[in-house]
């Protein structure tokens, strides 16, 4: 469904390398450690990888990668955006970062490690097809969340956001920033707007919105009737609208907020081929077309994927206006939701 899926449990247990070294092959490395000959095969390379990502998403995108010549094994630990940056936090307690790439769902979270010195300082040379706007010098955007509403069949659809707080909807739902990097992206989008600002929320509370985990969590909770509409992205709403859930999807005016994904690499590998090698083919023509397949809106023009319907409106957050006031602006939510 979405990148930040609700309700999976952390998967943080390393995945079983394939195979099993033959004895002879560990024989003759040893042999070869004191001077003798080695007729083994070299070990197979391997990465850690850090994303927010769901598993239909990331999954067959490492499944390609490791079935690559250029490929090599994957340790993966994967989560809400929340439990990535706790993990981030806990290895520079106990050393330092563990993870070789970090795959974000959302810049501001990325260009907090970059500020860090964690990631970054290298990217793909072969990016130019990728739009400018999702690239710097210290990541490369790899697909993009679309958040927008999702409602009951059974009520009227809002056109615009404001008409959220416009009384034809009894309970809302919207996301927690903190746990959820989409959400986040679509708060600092709203406060920076002079239509709407923080205290839209505080409309939305007041029209009954509760705030829950993550956009799948708004899903499951309008599909099930507990609320009548909410905030999520265009993934989540889609896939339970095609599982028959009685829900639809509008991309309100003024637009649809377009919250990118950053892959970085982290400063401790910047010798790592094979880490190297995934980031440039996660952004690559053949990445980007098993990440468009998975159901994901990948950032690469022209690769299939889900399409952005006709006429629908879009915005961008201002990230850099954003990430100078986050602290405030959370502050402020928090006033509306807590936290």
């Amino acid at each position: 469904m979405t990148t930040e899926s609700a309700g999976d449990p952390v998967r943080s247990a390393r995945r079983a390398r394939r195979g099993r070294t033959p004895l002879s092959a560990v024989l003759a490395l040893v042999l070869a450690a004191c001077g003798g000959e080695s007729g083994g095969e070299e070990p197979a390379q391997s990465l850690t990888l850090y994303t927010c990502l769901s598993d239909e998403s990331i999954q067959p995108v490492i499944a390609a990668f490791e079935a690559r010549d250029d490929g090599g094994h994957v340790d993966l630990f994967r989560a809400p955006t929340g439990e990535v940056n706790a993990r981030v936090a806990a290895d520079a307690r106990s050393g330092g970062l563990k993870a070789d790439v970090i795959w974000g769902c959302d810049p501001l979270t990325v260009q907090a490690f970059v500020d860090q010195d964690l990631v970054g300082g290298w990217t793909p040379p072969d990016t130019d097809a990728i739009p400018e706007e999702f690239r710097t010098d210290d990541y490369v955007g790899a697909h993009v969340l679309y958040m927008v509403a999702v409602y009951r069949t059974d009520v009227p659809a809002p056109d615009s956001w404001a008409d959220l707080t416009g009384g034809d909807y009894e309970t809302l739902a919207v996301p927690d920033p903190s746990v959820a990097a989409s959400a986040l992206g679509t708060l600092g989008w709203f406060a920076a707007e002079p239509q709407y600002g923080v205290g839209f929320y505080g409309d939305l509370k007041s029209h009954g919105a509760v705030q829950v985990k993550t956009p799948d969590d708004v899903t499951t909770g309008v599909a099930q009737g507990l609320y009548d509409a909410g905030i999520t992205t265009a993934n989540s709403a889609y896939a339970a609208k095609s599982d028959g859930s009685p829900v639809d999807v509008v991309w309100p005016e003024p637009g649809a907020v377009a919250i990118y994904g950053p892959v970085a690499l982290a400063t401790h590998s910047r010798g790592s081929d094979v880490a190297k090698s995934f980031i440039s083919f996660v952004v690559g023509a053949d990445g980007q077309k098993v990440l468009a397949d998975s159901g994901a809106y990948p950032t690469l023009p022209d690769v299939g994927g889900p399409t952005v319907p006709d006429g629908a409106p879009i915005v961008s957050p201002d990230w850099a206006a954003i990430g100078a006031k986050k602290d405030a602006i959370l502050a402020e939510y928090q006033q509306v939701f807590g936290g």
